[in-house]
């Protein structure tokens, strides 16, 4: 970045009226003290409602309406305690379980067990059948919560469960626990905010080589964040907010409080470094850098509206923690930035240290910047070379998205834990002794409410030839007897498929029971069969998002391209970089579903074996993705547009606009990435991956999108970058997101500051 010195001397013209976000900028200049404090005083209210307001994180992935949803809503009525995710007590045993020494040892854990916190019940394997392994060796007892959300058992009750698991263990008897609500318990907290904060702070220095520029978005950042994170518990108490919607929230603020700051922060020292005012270069800075920031926070709120279409109120309340953290950002980009400033404003380049330092910024004599050497000339080197830079671009990420072609949309399960942890061990155990299908549970439950007497009743002819059909499936290991209601009017049975949860064979026998088993049994019958479970929802919710998908995708590109329509007036700028970002998003799917492959790349990131895409994965990740490549895209062609607006030449326009930017984009895009990697880290394969996957899509983006492809192909078309019809010319509003930086800079007296090298205003560029 370039090196500002303060105003010495030279006479001033009276500065130009800013626009609104500039007057906004000035008042929250002149107003610093008031605004800092309001910033703060939001925090402390959003902490406080959060607090006594605040609702529980939703661990509800089932689609609304489906069968398995209609189910689950059966068996919370009539069996609540059937409705709830249990806990397994698994124990194996190197000899026999009903040898005395192993059921004493046994019986004396379950009786410890029952008698902590927020344990209902525990069943006795011994008196229950199906409870103990064909070879005799592994035993699982359900053990029931008083509570219906996991998310609700307080960790500490859990830990004395697993605590009473562990001292049970001896040579010869391995005991586990599996559960949800055990491995919320078993998810590690790593620091990752931390971790990239400080990462962030690392690459800010080496950027700007001030202590006080680089602490400027960091601070911006961390305002946001105090503010949009207390309120997340809030939001819970309003929609459904999954329980990891919160670490969203956080990747989210601070790479983008971070980002946009780092933009605004790099624009305030070049007008310094023009010549105005402390005061003046912050309205400016908010005239332009500060309106693509809104139009680029703007694209990702529009993005993450899309989750909507879904129809999953997970999705919905993901979407919305993620608005309002972008909302926040952008009131702070807007607020609390020019309130920084006012404090920092003159003393932006203090604290300066021997990284990151450059020489002197070079201006023009009508006050516009000199492009950086470096950047210039490789804007030549990809403009000379056009048409193979976007051939190259192009089939890289097409090669990189081939991976996603096989890729299995599932829900990652226990099997996917980490070796050590209790609840992998719990998954491995009861996987050898009674088969892969006893981690994919179904549960078949028949309302018999409105069926005749006859067909009632756990002898009734209905549930009799539901049973009957159901063992005889083909994938069906075992089913356990109907289990009825206190009123008789439901009857319950436990299918155990002889494969996995991840096997596409089970996902055939949920079929086979709904669409032949069940409508056989009780055709007539008045009653009426619902297949639930873990399985059955995840294979409900795969079908409900496949079938939204493409509302999805169609209507986040459509709003994308109108918002760049409007804001850049061209029509091929904004079909081609949706088509770009269509690039980049499926190179980055194909990228995460080789690290899901459990190879030496999964291995580095903590997945030891091949584990299915979550299907909202792709789904959260396209709508982020598309409108945080949309953000590189405003600050780029914002750029680009500025420039061609002020000569209409489109080569130089290109060439200035990416000089221009790539240094501010290249470092926004370095943040960005340490920010999202250092969540992969975390326990929850879905943070983890989520973190590759973003990571991987800004290093795509920043690099291979901007810095070649969207200059080859804009060199490749020239003039016609900026065609637009005429009925669109008259009927388009004039959003202007590059702002008016010349009305900053003409008619004016003063000379740029000192230390500043003027360079004739028409000199060429390299």
């Amino acid at each position: 970045m370039t090196d500002t010195v303060p105003v010495t001397d030279g006479s001033r013209a009276d500065p130009p009226r800013p626009g609104l976000l500039g007057r906004l900028g000035g008042l929250a200049f002149r107003r610093r003290g008031r605004t800092v404090l309001a910033w703060a005083a939001a925090a402390v209210v959003a902490v406080g409602l959060s607090s006594t307001l605040g609702g529980d994180f939703a661990t509800d992935y089932s689609a609304p309406g489906s069968d398995s949803k209609q189910a689950q809503d059966l068996l919370q009525d009539r069996f609540p305690s059937q409705s709830g995710d249990p806990v397994d007590v698994v124990a194996h045993t190197d000899g026999e379980a009903t040898d005395p020494e192993a059921q004493t040892d046994i019986t004396a854990l379950l009786d410890e067990l029952r008698s902590l916190p927020h344990v209902a019940a525990v069943e006795n394997p011994y008196e229950t059948p199906g409870s103990i392994s064909e070879d005799g060796r592994t035993v699982v007892a359900r053990l029931y919560l008083d509570v219906t959300n996991p998310a609700d058992m307080p960790i500490e009750d859990t830990e004395q469960l697993i605590a009473a698991a562990e001292s049970a263990e001896r040579d010869g008897l391995e005991v586990a626990l599996g559960g949800q609500a055990i491995q919320l318990a078993e998810e590690s907290e790593v620091g990752s905010e931390m971790i990239g904060l400080v990462a962030a702070a690392v690459i800010l220095l080496l950027v700007f080589g001030s202590v006080v520029a680089a602490g400027l978005p960091l601070a911006m950042a961390i305002g946001g964040l105090a503010v949009s994170a207390s309120l997340v518990g809030l939001l819970a108490a309003l929609v459904d907010v999954p329980e990891w919607a919160p670490v969203l929230g956080m990747m989210l603020g601070i790479a983008l409080g971070i980002d946009y700051a780092l933009l605004m922060v790099t624009r305030f020292r070049e007008w310094r470094a023009a010549g105005l005012e402390p005061e003046a270069a912050t309205a400016a800075t908010l005239d332009t850098a500060g309106r693509a920031v809104l139009v680029a926070g703007c694209t990702v709120m529009v993005s993450m509206l899309g989750l909507f279409a879904m129809g999953l109120s997970f999705m919905s309340g993901a979407a919305v923690v993620a608005m309002v953290a972008v909302l926040i950002v952008m009131a702070a980009a807007v607020t609390l930035f020019p309130a920084l400033l006012g404090y920092l404003g003159p003393r932006i380049d203090r604290l300066r240290l021997p990284i990151g330092k450059r020489g002197p910024a070079q201006v023009t004599e009508d006050g516009h910047m000199v492009p950086p050497k470096g950047w210039v000339r490789w804007s030549g080197v990809v403009r000379r070379h056009r048409i193979p830079a976007a051939i190259v671009s192009v089939a890289g990420m097409l090669l990189l998205a081939v991976p996603f072609l096989g890729t299995y949309m599932g829900l990652p399960d226990a099997g996917n834990n980490p070796e050590d942890s209790s609840t992998r061990q719990a998954y491995d155990m009861l996987a050898e002794g009674f088969g892969d299908g006893a981690n994919a549970p179904l549960l078949v439950v028949a309302d018999l409410s409105q069926a005749s007497s006859a067909q009632t009743g756990s002898g009734g002819a209905a549930v009799e030839q539901l049973h009957a059909g159901m063992q005889a499936t083909e994938g069906v290991a075992v089913v356990s007897p109907p289990r009825l209601d206190e009123t008789g009017e439901t009857a319950m049975m436990t299918v155990v498929p002889t494969t996995g949860p991840q096997d596409p064979a089970t996902e055939d026998v949920v079929h086979a029971i709904r669409d032949e088993v069940a409508p056989a049994a009780v055709g007539g019958s008045g009653a009426e069969v619902h297949v639930g479970g873990v399985t059955a929802s995840v294979i409900d919710m795969n079908a409900s998002i496949a079938d939204r998908l493409g509302f999805l995708i169609g209507g986040v590109v459509l709003v994308s391209v109108l918002l760049l329509l409007v804001a850049f007036r061209s029509v091929v700028i904004a079909v081609t970089a949706a088509v770009m970002n269509l690039l980049s998003v499926a190179a980055t799917y194909g990228v995460v579903a080789y690290f899901l492959e459990g190879g030496w790349a999964g291995e580095l990131i903590g997945i030891d074996t091949e584990t299915p895409m979550a299907a909202f994965l792709p789904v959260i990740m396209f709508a982020l993705l598309f409108g945080l490549s949309m953000d590189y895209e405003v600050f780029l062609i914002s750029r680009v547009r500025e420039a061609w607006v002020r000569h209409r030449d489109n080569g130089r326009a290109i060439t200035e606009g990416l000089a221009g930017t790539a240094r501010v984009i290249t470092a926004a895009a370095a943040i960005m990435i340490v920010v999202f990697a250092a969540f992969i880290p975390d326990d929850q394969v879905f943070i983890k991956v989520f973190g590759v996957g973003m990571a991987t899509a800004i290093l795509i983006d920043a690099t291979v999108v901007r810095m070649l492809l969207v200059p080859a192909v804009m060199h490749i078309l020239g003039r016609s970058n900026w065609w637009l019809p005429g009925a669109l010319e008259r009927r388009l509003p004039q959003l202007h997101v590059e702002g008016n930086a010349d009305a900053y800079l003409k008619p004016r007296t003063e000379r740029p500051l000192a230390g500043a090298v003027l360079q004739p205003q028409s000199q060429p560029l390299p």
